[in-house]
């Protein structure tokens, strides 16, 4: 490693988590009506979660995914040009972007507005092409999708345009990871009901998908024809559901101490001095900061791994480092910090972290800086 701070990202595992997720869905006669299993769309978008989009896609296609999905044409263009040959499917909207990217580089748009599927229509008739798209319907998160109580008057021309084949229709739920809420199945039957308004506008066979990592866990009912698994993948449940899948996290995130140092009772260290010793204590100074995506609120709440014991994370956390209170224990400048993995048989991972501070293990992976250096391994090459 050339850096302090590093992620080791393990593609053996990555494909390894691809084969439990594979299994399940297999595991399964098929949809409802019989054909078979859905296939996976594995999703790689904003840098395949802080995991490094270009590498992992291609462990991906090799493992045997049906489709990779990322968010933008930008993101679709790069994982293009690193070889990838499976079909590459944008989620985001497109009105701010330049098409061109779609047809250079064989993408498949999401159709989510009408002004979407006009603006499509003319980049598709001008080059004379006939562009494949999925269409996005929106059952109730209110954000993408064409409303699916609105279908009759905004899906018509999408259908029926000589220039546009839809090879697909989806949707998305709000509520997938609240297995309280019955607003997750308002939305199945909502896009049951949406599959059926769109055959009678000619938007027939259309093969179906909707199940992110929370609602493929929660109900088969709703993997169609593909499921399109994100954070299970990476090797993390979705809070706060559980499962019993053989899941392995992909990432690893380390450093190392840089600096050991006493202080006195009544001193304190970092910005702000908002942490001060009671007695006399031990610090380590850890090289990784916010700049780093380590957010701030860990300062007093979060925990590393030194030898195998949790160290709390004291003192501000800032820009460019972070200080753990070490008091005895036999440390040395050199000795790894386990920020994010296993150390000696204690694990601290993204969910934790996450539960720390109030947010989601999406954000925890997401956020991970440029600056920290990704190691590309293949522990898990035994089991390929």
């Amino acid at each position: 490693m050339k850096h302090a701070t590093a992620a080791e990202v393990d593609l053996g595992a990555l494909r390894a988590n691809f084969r439990v997720i594979e299994g399940l869905v297999r595991g399964r006669a098929g949809p409802p009506g019989g054909g078979a299993p859905p296939g996976i769309i594995a999703v790689v978008k904003a840098n395949a979660y802080g995991h490094g989009a270009l590498p992992v896609g291609l462990a991906l296609e090799e493992a045997g995914a049906t489709m990779l999905a990322c968010a933008d044409i930008e993101e679709g263009m790069a994982l293009r040009e690193s070889g990838i040959r499976l079909p590459i499917l944008v989620f985001g909207a497109l009105s701010v972007s330049d098409l061109g990217g779609l047809f250079t580089h064989d993408l498949t748009p999401t159709i989510s507005t009408p002004s979407a599927g006009r603006a499509l229509q003319k980049a598709a008739a001008a080059r004379g092409a006939r562009l494949h798209c999925h269409l996005k319907v929106d059952t109730g998160m209110n954000r993408l999708g064409f409303r699916f109580d609105n279908l009759t008057r905004t899906v018509a021309e999408v259908a029926t345009h000589e220039h546009l084949v839809v090879d697909a229709v989806y949707t998305h739920f709000a509520t997938a990871d609240d297995p309280d809420d019955p607003f997750f199945g308002e939305q199945r039957l909502r896009f049951d009901r949406a599959a059926g308004a769109l055959a009678a506008l000619g938007v027939r066979p259309a093969p179906r998908h909707a199940a992110n990592s929370a609602a493929l866990l929660r109900d088969e009912r709703v993997w169609y024809d593909f499921v399109r698994p994100g954070l299970l993948l990476y090797g993390i449940v979705p809070a706060p559901l559980a499962s019993t899948l053989p899941l392995r996290p992909v990432l690893t995130l380390r450093s190392r101490l840089v600096a050991v140092k006493g202080l006195r009772p009544g001193e304190g260290v970092g910005y702000g001095l908002t942490w001060r010793a009671d007695a006399p204590r031990t610090l380590g100074v850890v090289p990784a900061g916010y700049a780093d995506g380590l957010d701030r609120r860990l300062a007093g709440r979060g925990w590393v791994l030194v030898r195998g014991v949790r160290a709390p994370i004291v003192g501000a956390v800032s820009m460019d480092s972070l200080t753990i209170d070490v008091t005895g224990l036999e440390v040395a400048p050199g000795d790894e910090v386990m920020i994010l993995g296993e150390q000696h048989g204690a694990r601290i991972d993204a969910r934790e972290m996450a539960a720390t501070i109030g947010t989601v293990p999406y954000e925890i992976l997401c956020r991970l800086g440029s600056r920290i250096q990704r190691v590309y391994t293949d522990r898990g090459i035994e089991d390929r």
